[in-house]
């Protein structure tokens, strides 16, 4: 069984925070639909979804990804780099609590899950101005005893590392690498987004399909090729928030 969580969106989605891109105003009607259909697409590929309720005093809190990540052996509560965000952790570790052992980043460490990239034992850290590099020194002190070592990587122009590179399978990564060095990982395959979709490098792999927006169709049209399958979403409102496919889910296999 997967197990995807999800929470609906805060009725204060307009004043969420915004880094890289300029703010325009989001309806929430509309954002609202999208994220239904998104958690069907879930629902559909053979997830439980847990959809926990909207929490009206915190703007961002859809975006689940940003408080904790998953591991096999645990879950890291994280502590997100932005102040009104860091409330929204106290809901996910009563989610997640039934599910896995956790364990918690703390001051003076900040990092989103959003610039988490597990990829088997190496675990990468988007250095960010949402995760720094005390996180990157707690990470590996909590996870060594599981066999983890954990990494910071420089971005550029970007959010998040899940902004500019995403795991689409166990051997191939999607990339924007403008955004980040593809020395990195080298080891793996690297299918480049399409010049023209420098934000299409955000892809979410589950049972056996691929999540991905609608709006990047030549960076899709790459990941056909290769053989993946495609389940398409819409969620232009929500990166008028900097959100993407990762962000709204917190996926236990």
């Amino acid at each position: 069984m997967t197990i995807a969580i999800t929470r609906k969106i805060s009725p204060r989605f307009n004043e969420c925070e915004i880094t890289h891109i300029e703010r325009i105003p989001i309806d929430l009607e509309v954002a609202r639909q999208q994220h239904t259909q998104y958690v069907h697409a879930l629902e559909e590929l053979g997830c439980e979804v847990i959809e926990l309720p909207e929490e009206p005093e915190l703007p961002d809190s859809v975006f689940v990804e940003d408080t904790a990540f998953i591991l096999n052996d645990v879950a890291v509560i994280t502590r997100p780099g932005a102040d009104s965000r860091k409330p929204e952790t106290d809901t996910i570790i009563q989610a997640l609590s039934p599910y896995k052992p956790l364990v918690h980043v703390y001051e003076p460490a900040s990092v989103d899950g959003g610039d988490v990239l597990v990829l088997g034992k190496n675990i990468y850290v988007g250095l960010s101005t949402r995760s720094n590099i005390h996180a990157v020194e707690q990470l590996n002190s909590l996870l060594n005893q599981f066999g983890y070592q954990v990494f910071g990587i420089e971005l550029t122009d970007c959010l998040h590392l899940k902004t500019a590179v995403t795991q689409a399978d166990e051997e191939t990564l999607l990339i924007n690498s403008n955004w980040v060095d593809s020395s990195h990982f080298s080891d793996f395959d690297l299918i480049e987004v399409h010049a023209s979709e420098p934000f299409g490098a955000n892809c979410l792999p589950v049972r056996g399909s691929i999540i991905y927006p609608y709006a990047f169709p030549k960076t899709q049209a790459k990941l056909e090729q290769k053989g993946f399958k495609i389940k398409n979403v819409n969620l232009d409102e929500l990166a008028k928030a900097e959100g993407a496919v990762t962000c709204c889910s917190l996926i236990i296999e």
